[in-house]
């Protein structure tokens, strides 16, 4: 699998990084002390290696990508299937490089569970430290703040995040790599983001999404959702009193053939008159996951006092809706089917992934292998598991690994 795809990683540093999604197994198991300690050591060298030869920034890019991310936890010991792949990984990181960030010029912030929701503290301990203009730190910390939104509420596909890494450096480039869980099928789906591959927020700021488990989720970050989300704002902007008369219409037609809960394609729709409204399309097939505490129109005077709120904010774009207080995948949700259903700007159900791990660049596909970059970052890698403070023995299993997944 991996040999396949890590030469196109490398060829990628002569492109736009590809960022995206990565989908694994559900592991609740933890991972062995004296293992972690390992990876921690191999993860400062590899580290500092990488940030010798290559610069802090190209250290960024490279962990942003998620298929060489997922290569190199195979070379530290994790499986390469296993949700810890992004928890164990990123917390070697972080534990490994502790004490060296101001050298290295990278600076890792959040983690798991709680530690997560402390990581715009963490930003901002880190920014007085290094100075930083508080301009340049209300930015990384919004950024933090908004890719979690993003993935939280924006895309709306089953996963419940409950890991997120902040990582920047002192020039404040950052990158975002989050993981959220699906119990229901045992799955957790990771989250990839590049500052410098940032041009909006809230449209498609992933790119090269790779995942093997599809759904069908409320995508909002497509480019299909604009109208959607342009709609949205307008009613909780202009139009509250018509929102919530739209918004009781759908829950008297919510049952049977009529349930809001299922999507479907433009050749099974029931069709509506809604008075001088516009038609009402309501879809019959495919139905949607039902998240937790989404669009439960028997919790309807929260939803209508949340949407009074945002009303009362007046947001002046979908980003400034997405980012109001008290606004969560419900009310996202609940907008966006009065803006498909009664205004007919449909959003995208489409997963937002692009590619999975079966394919790679043997044959040219995606992308042809660039064998000079390839070599010189294996050539970065050994010299980070040689620099290692591990035995003998375990350098030797390392650069096993890295051998049986990279070459």
């Amino acid at each position: 699998m991996f040999p396949l795809l890590f030469g196109n990683i490398f060829y990628l540093r002569h492109r736009p990084m590809k960022t995206g999604i990565a989908t694994m197994p559900l592991d609740y198991g933890k991972c062995p002390a004296w293992l972690f300690q390992r990876m921690q050591r191999l993860m400062r060298a590899i580290s500092i290696a990488m940030i010798e030869e290559l610069g802090s920034e190209e250290f960024l890019r490279r962990f942003s990508d998620p298929v060489w991310f997922q290569s190199l936890s195979c070379v530290i010991g994790m499986d390469w299937n296993s949700s810890g792949t992004t928890t164990i990984t990123l917390g070697a990181l972080k534990e490994g490089i502790r004490g060296l960030e101001k050298d290295l010029g990278i600076f890792v912030c959040g983690g798991k569970g709680k530690t997560s929701r402390k990581t715009p503290e963490q930003i901002v301990e880190w920014a007085e430290k290094l100075s930083f203009a508080q301009s340049l730190a209300d930015n990384l910390v919004y950024s933090s703040k908004i890719s979690a939104k993003v993935d939280n509420t924006a895309i709306q596909d089953g996963f419940q995040l409950y890991h997120h890494i902040f990582i920047f450096t002192k020039s404040g480039k950052w990158t975002v790599i989050q993981q959220g869980m699906n119990e229901k099928f045992g799955k957790a789906r990771r989250y990839h983001w590049l500052s410098d591959n940032i041009k909006d927020f809230i449209e498609e700021p992933h790119t090269g999404i790779s995942s093997d488990f599809k759904t069908r989720p409320l995508n909002l970050i497509s480019k299909e959702s604009r109208k959607n989300k342009e709609i949205s704002t307008e009613l909780v902007k202009d139009g509250y009193r018509t929102l919530i008369k739209d918004l009781n219409f759908l829950r008297e037609k919510e049952t049977g053939q009529y349930s809001l809960f299922k999507v479907g394609t433009s050749s099974n729709l029931f069709k509506i008159n809604v008075g001088h409204q516009k038609i009402l399309e309501m879809p019959g097939d495919e139905t949607l996951p039902r998240l937790d505490g989404d669009l439960n129109f028997a919790k309807s005077k929260y939803l209508e006092k949340i949407l009074y709120q945002v009303h009362e904010q007046q947001p002046e774009n979908f980003e400034q809706l997405l980012m109001t207080e008290g606004v969560g995948p419900m009310t996202i949700r609940a907008l966006s089917l009065v803006s498909e259903l009664i205004y007919g700007a449909k959003p995208s159900y489409e997963d937002p992934a692009r590619y999975s791990f079966a394919f790679g660049g043997k044959d040219g596909v995606p992308y042809p292998v660039n064998r000079n970059v390839y070599d010189k970052t294996l050539d970065i890698i050994e010299k980070g598991i040689k620099k290692s403070q591990i035995s003998s023995k375990e350098k030797t299993f390392a650069l096993r690994r890295l051998q049986r997944n990279f070459l």
